[in-house]
């Protein structure tokens, strides 16, 4: 199947018992068993739900893994992926990682005796500098947030497996429609499925896709321990999201073009992120293992007081956290998603207090383009 056709027909479609098109939500907690130990497949709704498999099985399909798992958060998904790991174990992080992620490695994962290292992986050779004995796994994002930093995929996956590491990639930002990491080698792929995949700013998701059956049996066993497990009414909502995800990305894909080429002609912005221009770093490795560049942009307005200017001033971008919805979102990452992150640790980071970030929606562009300059020339 082709990608557009697979996000309707992949997984497991309708209901066969009554010919609905939809798979039903079943909203239940335990399941009567035939006998003792004789169940129908499922025996309690944290260990799973009918609804949560359909979408699990969804999302392994759209990443072409072996088997797929849904929390009810982005982080509750990362929390039990480095749960698999163990005291004393070392992991290596994309510098450029998102806030909350580099808060629960550095904050809480630390305390079970999980050891770190933050390193730029669009360099493959800090990556393998980094590399020590403990070490188990390579986590990536790519694009990064909000730099949008390039890690080439490939090459990593050849130095994970010569060095007998997991390799595991933050796929958030670019969905399952535009990248596909286990297809480049990455043994575990994760999503925030709040943003694009849901993209309609109405549920909380993460989403896991897992390459081996060694790695489920890892997964589940602390998914049913810990229990963080996503409903059976959001796992339908973020099925019905999926549904719209091809044709939402390209019209976003176009959206945020036209928007760049926009900030492109204006003396007050500068450093502008995105990997679809020839002159970002990575653009030619983001071509190469991705078709499509994704709807979002950061750049600088020069200063905390501009950015906060734009921000109060503007009416078609919403200023809000997350990204991928179907309207335009805009933040300042030093002072929102990134807070988190000490302030001379985003100075080296180049994550500026005139950092803008935005997440383009499904907005008339030309609206957003008149919006923005009214509210950065106010």
């Amino acid at each position: 199947m082709r990608k557009k056709t697979q996000l309707i027909h992949g997984g497991i479609t309708g209901d066969e018992k009554t010919g609905a098109v939809s798979v039903p939500i079943y909203q239940v907690s335990t399941y009567e068993q035939d006998g003792v130990g004789k169940h129908r497949g499922y025996e309690y709704s944290r260990t799973g739900n009918p609804t949560r498999f359909a979408l699990e099985e969804l999302i392994k399909d759209l990443e072409g893994g072996h088997r797929g798992f849904a929390f009810g958060s982005g982080m509750a998904a990362i929390t039990a992926v480095l749960m698999t790991f163990n005291q004393g174990d070392h992991v290596i992080f994309t510098d450029d990682v998102y806030g909350g992620t580099y808060r629960l490695v550095s904050k809480v994962i630390n305390r079970f005796g999980l050891e770190s290292t933050f390193v730029d992986t669009s360099d493959v050779k800090q990556i393998e500098a980094a590399v020590k004995d403990n070490t188990k796994a390579i986590y990536v994002e790519t694009p990064t947030n909000p730099l949008l930093k390039v890690t080439d995929l490939e090459k990593v996956s050849q130095l994970a497996k010569a060095k007998n590491l997991t390799f595991i990639v933050d796929n958030t930002f670019s969905t399952p429609y535009w990248q596909n990491p286990i297809e480049l080698g990455a043994d575990i792929v994760l999503h925030s499925a709040t943003k694009y995949l849901g993209g309609h700013s109405d549920v909380v998701a993460g989403l896991v896709v897992v390459n081996s059956e060694q790695l489920a049996e890892d997964v589940h066993f602390v998914l049913n321990s810990s229990g963080g497990v996503l409903g059976p009414h959001d796992s339908w909502l973020l099925m019905r999201g999926i549904k719209t995800l091809g044709v939402r990305m390209e019209e976003i894909e176009s959206n945020t073009k036209a928007f760049v080429e926009f900030l492109e002609e204006l003396p007050e912005v500068t450093n502008i992120y995105y990997p679809g221009l020839e002159s970002h770093q990575g653009h030619d490795t983001h071509q190469k293992q991705a078709s499509g560049n994704g709807g979002m942009i950061s750049f600088d307005v020069g200063s905390g007081q501009k950015a906060d200017q734009v921000l109060r001033n503007v009416h078609f971008f919403t200023l809000a956290e997350s990204l991928g919805a179907v309207e335009s979102l805009i933040s300042v990452p030093a002072m929102m998603t990134h807070a988190s992150i000490p302030a001379d640790r985003r100075q080296e980071l180049g994550i500026t207090d005139g950092l803008v970030r935005v997440s383009i929606g499904l907005e008339d562009v030309e609206d957003l383009k008149e919006d923005f300059l009214q509210a950065l020339r106010k």
